[in-house]
Order: C-alpha cells, then sequence, then structure tokens
C-alpha cells in the first residue's frame, strides 16, 4: 500500500474515518532522523495491507503537528478508530516500528 501524505484538508478523512489502524509519521525534509525512518516505513507499507501509513509534514502543516503537541521529530503517532494508541519519538528499527501497531 502507498503512503499518504496526510493535511489538515484530508486528515478527517483518511485518519478519523479510516477502517484500519493508521500509523502517522510527522517529519521534516530537513530532518535526518526522518530522512532514515523514510525507507522503514516504506517497507513496511509495501507489506502491510491491514493498516495506512500517512506522512505530515510539521513545516506545511503546523496545525496538526500543533494539535498532537509534537516538540520533536520524528514523531511516530498510531491511531485506531480516532483515538491515538501509541507514540514513539525518534527513529526506530523495524520492529520498534511494528511493535507499535495492533
Amino acid at each position: 500500500m502507498d503512503i499518504i501524505h496526510i493535511t489538515k484538508e484530508n486528515f478527517d478523512k483518511e485518519v478519523m474515518q479510516s477502517d484500519k489502524p493508521v500509523l502517522l509519521d510527522f517529519y521534516a525534509d530537513w530532518c535526518g532522523p526522518c530522512r532514515m525512518v523514510a525507507p522503514t516505513l516504506e517497507e513496511i507499507a509495501g507489506e502491510r495491507e491491514d493498516i495506512t501509513i500517512g506522512k505530515i509534514n510539521v513545516d506545511t502543516d503546523p496545525e496538526l503537528a500543533i494539535r498532537f503537541q509534537v516538540s520533536s521529530i520524528p514523531l511516530l503517532v498510531v491511531m485506531d478508530k480516532g483515538q491515538v494508541v501509541s507514540k514513539a519519538l525518534g527513529a526506530r528499527p523495524k520492529q520498534s516500528i511494528l511493535d507499535m501497531l495492533p
């Protein structure tokens, strides 16, 4: 499955109304650790049809960053049925990310 770019315009449809758990990656293009975790997320997206992975650029969508109280990136947030079920700060190995998922 492809990774979806999440903005304030599509957040409700793609995240809050999703029938699958959603892994959100709060990132910025200039962030080295964010670039390190990106290939892992691409790999997971290709392996897991039962989840949605969305990327939120904190520079272009600061409203969502504020809503989730993002103070450092990368921040990974797992949502299920519109509720936050787990969060992890910083670049993580693949297994650590998989362990976050329901």
